[in-house]
């Protein structure tokens, strides 16, 4: 099964996959309202305001599995993100990165290993995974790298259609 056949929902709880998005190049990120790393979300949104027109697409999937950063009801959620960030990018469904019920889309993506060659469980909020516009996850970046970083854009760039 490809990423973009996974069943997600929405945020708003609607049924959904990240089939809409196929084609495009996306950085899924398990993101967080209540973290150290919050104002990464300014840095995600600049990347969607960059590349967004050129088939990129970042893709949040709000998680509280780190420390209970991320207590907020879906609609809370949405709030936050749009009045303190103005984020227009995607969100999803609150889910589990890891554990016994961890979600099928992120079952696939801790396969893939950071720049490192180490795969394996989220490490924290905002941990990125980026995915070629075929489907198949090509980076991952771990919480600490800035959205902006140097690595992350060149690997974007490198995938764009």
């Amino acid at each position: 099964m490809s990423i973009h056949d996974i069943p997600v929902h929405t945020l708003s709880g609607e049924p959904s996959s990240l089939g809409s998005l196929r084609g495009k190049a996306l950085l899924v990120v398990n993101v967080a309202s209540r973290c150290g790393l919050t104002p990464q979300y300014a840095g995600l949104e600049r990347l969607q305001e960059r590349y967004g027109a050129a088939g990129f697409s970042v893709v949040g999937f709000p998680c509280n599995q780190f420390a209970g950063q991320e207590p907020g009801t879906a609609e809370e959620i949405a709030a936050f993100c749009s009045a303190t960030y103005g984020v227009t990018f995607p969100l999803f469904e609150k889910v589990d990165v890891n554990g016994p019920d961890r979600h099928p889309l992120y079952a696939e993506l801790v396969s893939h290993p950071d720049a490192e060659g180490e795969a394996g469980d989220v490490k924290w909020n905002f941990e990125k995974f980026l995915v070629a516009p075929s489907g198949e996850v090509v980076a991952r970046f771990r919480p600490a790298t800035d959205p902006e970083d140097e690595s992350v854009v060149k690997a974007i760039e490198a995938v764009l259609p």
